[in-house]
């Protein structure tokens, strides 16, 4: 893939390397670099995750005063 690739995009890589791994038609050193490049992808797109996380916020008119909140998730409260 060329250029900036998104998160689906990623998310499908992992997912067909996942698959070429589970199938146990490749031999160990190519089990291995298709598990090097699972790692890297993994790590972009927990990269990309972590950006948006950053980036979320929600904006509350307070006594007309805007406050910038971050999202909290089911799984923080």
């Amino acid at each position: 893939m060329s250029g900036k690739s998104n998160f689906e995009d990623k998310m499908k890589e992992l997912e067909q390397i996942a698959k070429e791994l589970e199938n146990g038609d490749l031999n160990l050193d190519e089990s291995m670099k298709k598990f090097e490049e699972g790692m890297k992808i993994s790590k972009e797109c927990t990269k990309i995750l972590d950006e948006a996380e950053k980036k979320i916020t929600i904006l509350i008119e307070n006594d007309g005063k805007l406050e910038e909140n971050k999202y909290e998730t089911q799984e923080e409260n």
